[in-house]
């Protein structure tokens, strides 16, 4: 069995819970993260257009990259301690749902967490990334929430009029 685990900023802890309460200690766990180069990119743009070209030294884009880059470092240290077993690593940039839904082909089990609103069960508990990778992903899916699930009275009412 082989166990892709997606780990966001704010919500991995959730998934590196979820692989050690669900995925057999025979499974093969990927942890991966995948940073979206938009960031750096829009940096490298604004400083490029507002500042000239002429300082490439002082472009606030290298050195958001290298900041994402050891911020990946760092979270999947954290999981891979957390996880407390053997396991991969896997780093990726893209388009961060196509990046993930291409980490899983092949897989057994994606674990991903919610990361829209919260505060209440429903659609709008899952951002635009996790969505695409829940609609998209080629293998079966864990969906976890990164706290306690709200209550069933957070559950929108029904329609006035019926189907």
């Amino acid at each position: 069995m082989r166990v892709i685990a997606w780990l966001v900023e704010g919500t991995w802890p959730a998934c590196v819970d979820a692989v050690r309460r669900h995925a057999p200690e025979s499974a093969t766990v990927v942890l991966l993260h995948v940073s979206s180069p938009d960031v750096p990119g829009v940096a490298h743009g604004a400083f490029a257009g507002l500042l000239g070209r002429g300082h490439p030294e002082r472009d606030p884009g290298d050195r958001l990259e290298a900041l994402g880059g050891s911020s990946a470092a760092e979270l999947l240290d954290a999981a891979v301690r957390r996880l407390g077993r053997p396991c991969a690593r896997e780093e990726r940039s893209g388009r961060v749902e196509r990046e993930v839904v291409a980490a899983a082909e092949g897989a057994d089990l994606l674990v991903l967490a919610r990361d829209g609103d919260r505060s209440r069960l429903g659609p709008h508990s899952l951002g635009p990334a996790v969505r695409f990778a829940v609609d998209h992903a080629p293998c079966p899916v864990l969906l976890v929430w990164p706290e306690p699930a709200p209550g069933l009275g957070t559950i929108p009412p029904a329609p006035l009029h019926p189907r």
